[in-house]
């Protein structure tokens, strides 16, 4: 399994439902070869630049995180375990460093996490203490059909509202 990528005061986390196959191999977060993360956090202006997932530390660079909420299991969703999700421990990660922001990799996680199936993409109503919540389609190749650009630009956009004048993400949403 990948260590939590965090610390206090991130603009965003975002949570996927658990490492990939490709991604344990590699030791990476979303190193699947199909895998649109990378592309997507640049295209929409959260990162200056394309990153590679060996460079997944650089994003802290950048205020964002990154966690799985099954953190015991490898593989794609359709054989995760229910009961493997760990929702309290991913509760108390999030109560303890506070982002402004956590996205959900994917209807899976977020349905994990908020106890409930009939779970929309975009901003949620509820929030874990002063963080918001979010839910964009899965950047997984196996998800293709349920992709939707967009959303993770309203993702971005959400987070520029939430830190006004943030020079970092000003400066990478200038590209777009």
């Amino acid at each position: 399994m990948l260590d939590d990528v965090i610390a206090p005061g991130l603009r965003l986390v975002i949570c996927g439902s658990a490492v990939g196959t490709a991604s344990a191999r590699a030791g990476c977060y979303y190193a699947g070869p199909q895998n649109r993360f990378w592309q997507t956090l640049f295209e929409v202006g959260l990162t200056p630049r394309p990153l590679a997932p060996h460079e997944f530390r650089t994003l802290l660079a950048y205020g964002i995180g990154l966690t799985d909420i099954v953190k015991t299991q490898v593989g794609p969703d359709h054989v995760l375990r229910p009961a493997e999700s760990d929702v309290e421990v991913l509760r108390s990660l999030i109560e303890r460093y506070r982002p402004r922001m956590l996205c959900f990799n994917g209807k899976r996680a977020a349905q994990q996490f908020l106890g409930r199936t009939d779970v929309a993409l975009g901003l949620q109503s509820g929030m874990v203490r002063a963080t918001r919540l979010f839910v964009a389609p899965s950047t997984s190749a196996a998800a293709r059909r349920y992709w939707r650009l967009e959303v993770w630009q309203a993702l971005a956009d959400e987070v520029a509202r939430l830190l006004p004048g943030d020079g970092a993400l000003a400066t990478a949403g200038a590209s777009r």
